[in-house]
Protein backbone atom coordinates (compact mmCIF):
# COMPACT_ATOMS: atom_id res chain seq x y z
CA UNK A 1 0.00 0.00 0.00
CA UNK A 2 1.27 3.64 -0.83
CA UNK A 3 1.47 6.23 1.75
CA UNK A 4 0.58 9.49 1.00
CA UNK A 5 2.67 12.11 2.35
CA UNK A 6 1.44 16.00 3.65
CA UNK A 7 3.19 17.06 0.80
CA UNK A 8 1.26 14.78 -1.83
CA UNK A 9 -2.08 15.64 0.03
CA UNK A 10 -1.50 19.26 -0.17
CA UNK A 11 -1.00 18.54 -3.82
CA UNK A 12 -4.17 16.78 -4.39
CA UNK A 13 -6.11 19.67 -1.98
CA UNK A 14 -5.06 21.83 -4.57
CA UNK A 15 -5.76 19.76 -7.40
CA UNK A 16 -9.54 19.28 -6.37
CA UNK A 17 -9.85 22.83 -5.45
CA UNK A 18 -8.69 24.05 -8.73
CA UNK A 19 -10.67 21.19 -10.54
CA UNK A 20 -13.99 21.65 -8.66
CA UNK A 21 -13.69 24.21 -5.77
CA UNK A 22 -13.85 21.71 -3.04
CA UNK A 23 -11.98 22.29 0.07
CA UNK A 24 -10.77 18.88 1.67
CA UNK A 25 -9.95 19.63 5.22
CA UNK A 26 -6.78 17.87 6.82
CA UNK A 27 -8.81 14.99 8.07
CA UNK A 28 -9.58 13.75 4.41
CA UNK A 29 -6.37 12.51 4.48
CA UNK A 30 -7.08 8.87 4.78
CA UNK A 31 -10.25 9.38 2.09
CA UNK A 32 -7.66 10.81 -0.37
CA UNK A 33 -5.07 8.05 0.40
CA UNK A 34 -7.65 5.39 0.19
CA UNK A 35 -9.85 6.50 -2.76
CA UNK A 36 -6.45 7.38 -4.72
CA UNK A 37 -4.58 4.64 -3.90
CA UNK A 38 -6.10 1.42 -5.92
CA UNK A 39 -5.63 3.78 -9.01
CA UNK A 40 -1.82 4.81 -8.48
CA UNK A 41 -1.96 0.89 -8.18
CA UNK A 42 -3.39 -0.01 -11.37
CA UNK A 43 -1.68 2.58 -13.71
CA UNK A 44 1.55 1.27 -12.30
CA UNK A 45 2.67 4.51 -10.85
CA UNK A 46 5.90 4.43 -8.29
CA UNK A 47 3.64 6.70 -5.68
CA UNK A 48 1.24 9.30 -5.35
CA UNK A 49 3.63 11.73 -6.28
CA UNK A 50 3.99 10.42 -9.46
CA UNK A 51 0.50 10.21 -10.20
CA UNK A 52 0.26 14.06 -9.28
CA UNK A 53 2.69 14.85 -11.80
CA UNK A 54 1.22 12.98 -14.22
CA UNK A 55 -2.56 14.49 -13.64
CA UNK A 56 -0.25 17.96 -13.51
CA UNK A 57 1.33 17.83 -17.10
CA UNK A 58 -2.01 17.25 -18.51
CA UNK A 59 -1.03 14.42 -21.13
CA UNK A 60 -4.13 12.21 -20.30
CA UNK A 61 -7.29 14.27 -19.90
CA UNK A 62 -9.62 11.34 -18.90
CA UNK A 63 -7.38 10.89 -15.77
CA UNK A 64 -7.66 13.67 -15.00
CA UNK A 65 -11.54 13.62 -14.99
CA UNK A 66 -10.78 9.58 -13.12
CA UNK A 67 -9.25 11.20 -10.34
CA UNK A 68 -11.72 14.27 -9.95
CA UNK A 69 -14.67 11.25 -9.95
CA UNK A 70 -12.44 9.58 -7.31
CA UNK A 71 -12.51 12.31 -5.02
CA UNK A 72 -15.65 13.63 -5.29
CA UNK A 73 -18.19 12.80 -2.12
CA UNK A 74 -21.37 11.16 -3.98
CA UNK A 75 -23.78 10.66 -1.49
CA UNK A 76 -27.67 10.27 -2.06
CA UNK A 77 -30.89 8.87 -1.52
CA UNK A 78 -34.47 8.69 -3.23
CA UNK A 79 -37.07 11.15 -1.68
CA UNK A 80 -34.01 12.78 0.64
CA UNK A 81 -35.76 15.81 3.23
CA UNK A 82 -38.99 14.91 2.65
CA UNK A 83 -40.44 18.77 3.37
CA UNK A 84 -38.57 19.83 0.36
CA UNK A 85 -40.99 17.38 -2.11
CA UNK A 86 -43.87 18.27 -0.42
CA UNK A 87 -43.27 22.08 -1.16
CA UNK A 88 -42.53 20.81 -5.18
CA UNK A 89 -45.32 19.49 -5.19
CA UNK A 90 -47.37 22.32 -3.70
CA UNK A 91 -45.23 24.60 -6.12
CA UNK A 92 -46.22 22.60 -8.85
CA UNK A 93 -49.83 22.44 -8.51
CA UNK A 94 -50.20 26.19 -8.04
CA UNK A 95 -51.92 27.72 -11.41
CA UNK A 96 -49.52 28.62 -14.28
CA UNK A 97 -49.99 31.28 -16.71
CA UNK A 98 -48.32 30.38 -20.60
CA UNK A 99 -47.36 26.91 -21.62
CA UNK A 100 -43.42 27.12 -20.36
CA UNK A 101 -43.26 23.66 -18.95
CA UNK A 102 -42.22 23.87 -15.35
CA UNK A 103 -38.40 22.98 -14.77
CA UNK A 104 -36.27 21.91 -12.19
CA UNK A 105 -32.44 21.33 -11.61
CA UNK A 106 -30.99 19.28 -9.44
CA UNK A 107 -27.51 20.67 -9.44
CA UNK A 108 -25.59 18.24 -7.59
CA UNK A 109 -27.43 14.99 -8.97
CA UNK A 110 -24.98 12.14 -7.92
CA UNK A 111 -25.86 9.12 -9.27
CA UNK A 112 -29.59 10.24 -10.00
CA UNK A 113 -31.90 9.32 -7.08
CA UNK A 114 -32.64 13.26 -6.62
CA UNK A 115 -34.00 13.86 -9.71
CA UNK A 116 -35.76 10.59 -10.44
CA UNK A 117 -37.51 11.65 -6.67
CA UNK A 118 -38.36 15.14 -8.59
CA UNK A 119 -39.52 13.68 -11.70
CA UNK A 120 -41.80 10.97 -10.52
CA UNK A 121 -43.60 13.96 -8.20
CA UNK A 122 -43.89 16.07 -11.03
CA UNK A 123 -45.30 12.82 -13.54
CA UNK A 124 -47.85 12.85 -10.74
CA UNK A 125 -48.60 16.12 -10.47
CA UNK A 126 -48.81 17.60 -14.06
CA UNK A 127 -50.08 15.09 -15.92
CA UNK A 128 -51.02 16.65 -19.33
CA UNK A 129 -48.85 19.98 -18.71
CA UNK A 130 -45.40 19.89 -19.39
CA UNK A 131 -42.66 19.95 -17.11
CA UNK A 132 -38.31 19.10 -17.11
CA UNK A 133 -36.10 17.88 -14.94
CA UNK A 134 -32.42 18.34 -15.52
CA UNK A 135 -29.87 16.45 -13.24
CA UNK A 136 -25.87 17.67 -13.21
CA UNK A 137 -22.70 16.90 -11.71
CA UNK A 138 -19.43 17.17 -12.37
CA UNK A 139 -18.30 13.67 -12.17
CA UNK A 140 -18.89 11.70 -15.24
CA UNK A 141 -18.75 8.16 -13.49
CA UNK A 142 -21.78 9.00 -10.91
CA UNK A 143 -23.52 10.40 -14.44
CA UNK A 144 -23.50 7.26 -16.16
CA UNK A 145 -24.88 5.47 -13.24
CA UNK A 146 -27.33 8.28 -13.18
CA UNK A 147 -28.44 7.90 -16.71
CA UNK A 148 -29.47 4.18 -16.21
CA UNK A 149 -31.73 4.70 -13.05
CA UNK A 150 -30.89 1.02 -11.63
CA UNK A 151 -30.48 0.70 -7.80
CA UNK A 152 -29.72 -1.83 -5.04
CA UNK A 153 -33.19 -2.73 -3.62
CA UNK A 154 -32.15 -1.30 -0.24
CA UNK A 155 -31.47 2.32 -1.44
CA UNK A 156 -35.13 2.32 -2.67
CA UNK A 157 -37.00 2.20 0.44
CA UNK A 158 -38.18 5.96 1.08
CA UNK A 159 -39.74 5.76 -2.14
CA UNK A 160 -43.47 6.09 -1.59
CA UNK A 161 -45.36 2.64 -2.14
CA UNK A 162 -48.03 3.91 -4.80
CA UNK A 163 -44.37 5.62 -6.77
CA UNK A 164 -42.62 1.96 -6.49
CA UNK A 165 -45.67 0.44 -7.92
CA UNK A 166 -46.22 3.29 -11.06
CA UNK A 167 -42.66 4.05 -11.42
CA UNK A 168 -40.41 1.03 -11.00
CA UNK A 169 -39.54 -2.22 -12.11
CA UNK A 170 -38.16 -4.70 -9.74
CA UNK A 171 -35.36 -7.18 -10.94
CA UNK A 172 -35.88 -10.87 -11.10
CA UNK A 173 -33.67 -13.71 -11.96
CA UNK A 174 -29.96 -12.28 -11.83
CA UNK A 175 -31.24 -8.96 -11.72
CA UNK A 176 -32.94 -9.89 -8.32
CA UNK A 177 -32.38 -7.25 -5.35
CA UNK A 178 -32.37 -4.47 -7.81
CA UNK A 179 -34.99 -1.80 -8.85
CA UNK A 180 -35.18 -0.01 -12.41
CA UNK A 181 -36.66 2.94 -12.46
CA UNK A 182 -39.40 2.82 -15.23
CA UNK A 183 -38.44 4.49 -18.72
CA UNK A 184 -41.26 6.58 -19.19
CA UNK A 185 -39.44 8.52 -15.97
CA UNK A 186 -35.62 7.86 -17.56
CA UNK A 187 -36.76 9.42 -20.70
CA UNK A 188 -38.07 12.63 -18.73
CA UNK A 189 -35.04 13.39 -17.06
CA UNK A 190 -31.74 15.02 -18.74
CA UNK A 191 -28.58 14.57 -17.55
CA UNK A 192 -25.66 16.92 -17.76
CA UNK A 193 -22.09 17.09 -16.78
CA UNK A 194 -21.85 20.97 -15.36
CA UNK A 195 -18.49 22.46 -12.89
CA UNK A 196 -21.24 24.78 -10.68
CA UNK A 197 -17.14 25.80 -10.27
CA UNK A 198 -17.12 27.41 -13.77
CA UNK A 199 -19.32 29.18 -16.23
CA UNK A 200 -22.49 27.67 -16.59
CA UNK A 201 -23.52 26.22 -20.31
CA UNK A 202 -26.28 29.07 -21.42
CA UNK A 203 -28.25 25.92 -22.50
CA UNK A 204 -29.05 25.03 -18.94
CA UNK A 205 -31.60 27.97 -19.18
CA UNK A 206 -34.09 28.87 -16.12
CA UNK A 207 -35.65 27.69 -13.51
CA UNK A 208 -38.98 27.59 -11.17
CA UNK A 209 -37.45 25.12 -8.50
CA UNK A 210 -33.87 24.29 -8.17
CA UNK A 211 -32.32 21.61 -5.31
CA UNK A 212 -28.58 22.65 -4.33
CA UNK A 213 -28.55 20.09 -1.09
CA UNK A 214 -25.66 19.51 0.81
CA UNK A 215 -23.27 20.85 -1.62
CA UNK A 216 -21.78 23.77 -0.32
CA UNK A 217 -20.04 22.02 2.93
CA UNK A 218 -17.44 21.25 0.31
CA UNK A 219 -16.64 24.67 -0.71
CA UNK A 220 -14.94 27.34 1.31
CA UNK A 221 -17.17 30.90 2.26
CA UNK A 222 -15.28 32.22 -1.36
CA UNK A 223 -16.58 29.46 -3.41
CA UNK A 224 -19.76 29.01 -1.88
CA UNK A 225 -20.82 32.83 -2.32
CA UNK A 226 -19.66 32.51 -6.39
CA UNK A 227 -21.23 29.20 -6.62
CA UNK A 228 -24.17 30.24 -5.22
CA UNK A 229 -24.60 33.41 -7.73
CA UNK A 230 -23.72 31.40 -10.69
CA UNK A 231 -26.68 28.75 -9.91
CA UNK A 232 -29.50 31.81 -8.70
CA UNK A 233 -28.86 33.37 -11.81
CA UNK A 234 -30.83 30.61 -13.51
CA UNK A 235 -33.49 30.66 -11.26
CA UNK A 236 -36.88 32.22 -12.11
CA UNK A 237 -38.44 35.35 -10.08
CA UNK A 238 -40.87 33.35 -7.59
CA UNK A 239 -38.44 30.14 -7.90
CA UNK A 240 -37.30 28.54 -4.71
CA UNK A 241 -33.83 27.68 -4.09
CA UNK A 242 -33.32 24.18 -1.71
CA UNK A 243 -30.36 23.78 0.29
CA UNK A 244 -29.58 20.78 2.97
CA UNK A 245 -30.74 20.84 6.31
CA UNK A 246 -27.39 21.41 7.60
CA UNK A 247 -26.60 24.58 5.62
CA UNK A 248 -28.01 28.23 5.17
CA UNK A 249 -26.76 31.46 3.14
CA UNK A 250 -26.24 33.79 6.02
CA UNK A 251 -23.16 36.12 4.21
CA UNK A 252 -23.65 34.00 0.80
CA UNK A 253 -26.51 35.52 -0.60
CA UNK A 254 -29.46 38.11 -0.78
CA UNK A 255 -30.59 37.50 -3.51
CA UNK A 256 -33.22 35.40 -2.12
CA UNK A 257 -35.14 35.56 0.92
CA UNK A 258 -36.03 32.83 3.98
CA UNK A 259 -39.25 30.88 3.32
CA UNK A 260 -38.93 27.97 6.33
CA UNK A 261 -35.64 25.97 7.11
CA UNK A 262 -33.19 25.40 4.65
CA UNK A 263 -36.09 26.73 1.76
CA UNK A 264 -35.87 30.09 0.34
CA UNK A 265 -37.65 32.02 -2.56
CA UNK A 266 -36.97 34.74 -4.94
CA UNK A 267 -39.08 37.75 -4.72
Amino acid sequence: MYELSDLEFSQFQRFIYDAAGITLASSKKPLVAGRLGKRVHDRNFEGFGAYFEFLASGAEPEEVQTAVDLLTTNETYFFREPKHFDLLRRVALEPRRGADPFRVWSAASSSGEEAYSIAMVLDDCLAGRPWEVVGSDISLRVLQRARRGHYPVERTTRIPQSYLRRYCLRGVGTQAGTLLVDQSVRKRVQFLQINLNTTLPPRLGRFDVIFLRNVMIYFNGDTKREVVARVLSTLKPGGYFLIGHSENLNGITDAVTPAAPSIYRRD
